[in-house]
């Protein structure tokens, strides 16, 4: 149990370019992981958790990198992972497996909208995490907007452990509060790190952020609050303890800044990660007893008990398939059989390695807490593997559905092929990223997170699999969606000769929310068995098949609550089938008269760009259909957030540069469906008619 407590699992979760994987970097050499620190838009080489080529040119973080390093006498597995929206899974899936995470922060640009899906993402998972405000040498560095942000957009008790001596050009170290001494960096590398007395212009704000802290953190600790009202010194060991305490409950987020870029401050948050995060142990992590009604039981960080693990990302390999797993109960050992809870199969682990970035170290067993990965086991992303004695399952990964979608051509037979083999590694590798075929065209259409997504994919099926591929232009997923209640009445009757088919559905389509969590709803009002039971979830079935694809269009309806009131039924005749059938054909005669509508992806964009160019990018948004929700001045820069369809951003990133001289960065994600106005939706369903009678030509 000594050895589990030392374990720290932690991830690294920002906003696009806050300096996540620049962090990284230093943490690894400082934690002498490796010897000479590389930048990410490096000429040579690039960051060593960037170990895609692809990475390495653009300069971003596509997949989540893994490693482990000591410090102090303590183990810590580290998880890079990107700041895009597009590769927002790999942040949902690391997070799921992690016990405590790092927030970072651009102490100009505060907290942006990448910064609220990491946030929401982190409380989905009941993550501890400390709060890192980087880039403190820039111009305009603001620690204290940073908070006042963290508090009133994300809504977290942030309690500053750290303040700044200087920001921008004058940033020169941080005051540590809890031990009340000043720290710098020195050395070529930023490695020496000197502590000694705090200078007199910062005393004095020193000693009431001092007060601060400790007003804020005695609220999770009496014999704290009894000291500060008697006006007796608090012990350092006791302001740690309340600090870890209250973090690992979630109750407070500690605050420190540095600049990693500049090598400052990385070592005292290192040290705030093995103080106040927490080991396997202080976490309670529950699963599903499939054996006894599916209840939840809690799991024990025992290395005796049966095994329980999940994994939770696989990467396919020229080897074999690569399969990333966290240890929560009992040991896994090298050439056991665990059995798998989803398939119910028993497998072999014959490798099991320790990742660093790409690198591998075979280790012969792991324990509770532990982060590893293993070679050429059969099992998808989310599943469950199980020791002898218990058949247990984990709570799932939560997968976002994509927005846009393109078509690709192989360019001949063999490209086929090829293009087959990698469209079946990315789907097992990526939940977000689906593949279908279009009944119509027979074409093969991918579908993803965004632009970029796709976009890294398909670079990929070139670099890596040698498939030459053609690229439609985008689609937008569209949805339909009723705008009035209508009744449906309707009864399938069929007969050819012997048994026939008989089915008799009564009852309202109800338009629902578009906010609303569930896009579906079935509603059951059947009394004195009109409809006997055994035929009712059939109905249910039909509707939801009818939802799959649109009259309107053939897009996926959306926003419905299937009302089921009467109905009858023949004692010969009836079946599930016909049931089925006829919640179907119903389902469409209710659709239509409910006047249908088209809804669109609309997406939360932020802009940020030169205070001279706001005029310039604020008119090309409005010429976007987009609505300019507020804008903020953020030293020389100004940050736009607006809302603007989908199908009016592709493209963008070209555009955004021209209009800022190279200047300008934007970031997007999803934020709702809404309806498209009339004459617009006239005309995609004019031009969707169109390519149907082509298809029909071809």
């Amino acid at each position: 149990m000594e050895k589990i407590s030392k374990i720290r699992n932690i991830g690294i979760s920002a906003h696009i370019d806050s300096g996540k994987t620049t962090l990284s970097e230093r943490i690894l050499y400082y934690a002498g992981r490796i010897h000479r620190m590389q930048e990410v838009h490096a000429r040579e080489g690039g960051a060593t958790l960037d170990y895609m080529d692809l990475e390495r040119e653009r300069g971003i973080t596509i997949t989540s990198a893994a490693t482990q390093v000591d410090w102090k006498n303590k183990s810590i597995n580290l998880i890079d992972t990107p700041g895009h929206v597009d590769f927002t899974v790999e942040v949902e899936r690391s997070l799921r497996v992690l016990d405590g995470a790092i927030m970072i922060l651009c102490s100009v640009g505060g907290v942006q909208s990448q910064s609220v899906s990491v946030d929401q993402q982190m409380k989905r998972y009941r993550v501890p995490r400390i709060a890192f405000i980087n880039k403190m040498d820039r111009t305009g560095a603001d620690p204290e907007l940073v908070r006042r942000d963290l508090r009133e957009k994300l809504g977290l008790n942030v309690v500053p452990i750290q303040i700044n001596m200087g920001a921008g050009e004058d940033f020169k170290g941080v005051i540590d509060l809890v031990t009340m001494e000043a720290i710098t960096f020195e050395g070529n590398d930023g490695e020496s790190v000197i502590r000694g007395p705090i200078p007199l212009e910062y005393a004095d704000r020193a000693a009431r952020a001092r007060d601060e802290m400790l007003d804020a953190i005695c609220m999770f600790n009496d014999e704290m609050m009894e000291c500060l009202l008697e006006e007796e010194p608090v012990e350092q060991k006791m302001i740690r303890r309340t600090i870890r305490e209250a973090t690992i409950n979630r109750d407070i987020v500690p605050l420190m800044m540095g600049s990693a870029f500049k090598n400052k401050g990385v070592q005292p948050l290192m040290d705030a990660v093995c103080d106040y995060l927490p080991s396997p142990l202080d976490r309670s992590n529950f699963a599903l007893d499939h054996d006894n009604e599916a209840t939840e039981v809690p799991l024990s960080s025992d290395p005796d008990a049966p095994l329980v693990a999940m994994v939770f990302k696989i990467a396919d390999e020229p080897f074999g398939q690569l399969s990333y797993v966290r240890v929560y109960q009992g040991a896994i050992t090298k050439g056991e059989q665990y059995r798998n809870a989803r398939t119910n199969r028993r497998q072999r682990v014959g490798r099991i390695v320790r990742m660093h970035a790409n690198d591998r170290e075979d280790i012969t067993d792991a324990g509770p807490g532990d982060i590893i990965a293993l070679l050429a086991v059969d099992c998808a992303s989310g599943d469950t593997i199980c020791g002898d004695g218990v058949n247990y399952s984990l709570e799932s990964i939560f997968v976002a559905d994509p927005v846009i979608s393109l078509s690709v051509t192989p360019a001949s037979s063999a490209d086929q092929e090829r293009m087959a083999k990698a469209l079946s590694r990315f789907i097992k590798e990526d939940p977000t990223f689906r593949v279908s075929t279009d009944p119509e065209t027979s074409q093969t259409v991918i579908a993803g997170m965004g632009e970029l997504h796709l976009d890294v994919y398909v670079e990929r099926m070139r670099r890596e699999f040698k498939a030459e591929v053609t690229v439609g232009m985008p689609n937008v997923s569209y949805r339909e969606a009723p705008t009035i209640e209508a009744e449906f009445n309707y009864r399938h009757k069929k007969q050819t000769g012997g048994s026939g088919q008989y089915a008799h559905v009564v009852g309202r389509l109800i338009p629902m929310s578009l906010d609303a969590d569930s896009s579906y709803e079935f509603e059951d009002n059947i009394t004195s068995g009109r409809i006997p039971t055994e035929y009712i979830p059939a109905v249910n079935k039909g509707f939801q098949a009818a939802m799959e694809k649109g009259p309107l269009a053939g897009y996926e309806i959306v926003g419905c609550k299937m009302c089921l009131d009467d109905g009858s039924h023949h004692s010969v005749d009836s079946s599930e089938m016909a049931f089925r059938i006829a919640g179907r054909d119903a389902f469409i005669e209710a659709f239509r008269k409910s006047k249908p509508c088209l809804l669109e992806p609309i997406m939360a964009v932020e802009v940020e760009a030169p205070g001279e160019y706001q005029g310039a990018v604020v008119g090309d948004l409005n010429s976007r259909r987009g609505i300019i929700l507020g804008s903020e001045a953020r030293g020389s820069y100004t940050v736009i957030r607006a809302e603007v369809p989908l199908a009016n951003m592709f493209g963008y990133a070209t555009v955004i540069r021209g209009l800022s001289k190279g200047m300008g960065t934007f970031s997007m994600e999803m934020a709702r469906y809404s309806k498209v106005p009339a004459k617009l939706a006239e005309e995609i369903l004019r031009r969707r008619r169109e390519d149907d009678r082509q298809t029909v030509r071809k």
